[in-house]
């Protein structure tokens, strides 16, 4: 039974390009494994036995209705960005109002990370081939670092980040 001062069990599900790695049931089980220790419940991509892309796709989606919140993996994928699949997944959750934790191994501003970024004329941040780069200081594109908690680190940094969230929540209906 849980004490009304202990953070509750939640559904964690776990998004990002990880599925693709070549030991993703292996990743898998160990997220499973450090989801556990922290007391909570992870929800992957992996989960189900579907092996079509429709099948797949409405599978992550009953999953991330079923979860409490996203935790999702933010590193570059294939590029300079996050996996495609994984913004699919965040815009998903933060429709149906979860928090989204994101995380990645840096937090330096894009335009600290593309190559050939200079500014242009008129003072804009341009990429090597002209197009312009959002120059908030953030992270990643300012549709993804506004909504989504970011933490630097990996999914260890990100479970932590949920026990802050539950602590704040907790605190705030203390005061209310």
């Amino acid at each position: 039974m849980r004490r009304n001062n202990e953070p509750r069990r939640m559904k964690l599900y776990i998004a990002g390009p990880d599925v693709f790695r070549p030991d993703a049931l292996q990743w898998a089980e160990s997220v499973r494994a450090l989801c556990r220790r922290e007391g909570h419940q992870a929800l992957i991509p992996l989960d189900g036995r579907q092996t079509t892309a429709v099948g797949i796709y409405r599978n992550n989606l009953r999953l991330i209705g079923d979860a409490d919140a996203v935790l999702a993996n933010l590193n570059p994928f294939r590029g300079a960005e996050p996996d495609s699949g994984t913004c699919v997944e965040i815009g998903y959750a933060l429709a149906l109002g979860k928090p989204v934790i994101g995380y990645a191994d840096t937090l330096i501003p894009l335009r600290d990370r593309l190559p050939a970024v200079s500014p242009d004329a008129a003072g804009h941040c341009r990429d090597a081939t002209g197009w312009a780069v959002e120059d908030f200081g953030l992270a990643l594109n300012l549709m993804l670092s506004v909504p989504v908690r970011l933490e630097q680190g990996g999914i260890a940094d990100a479970l932590r980040a949920v026990m802050r969230l539950q602590q704040d929540h907790h605190a705030a209906d203390r005061i209310c």
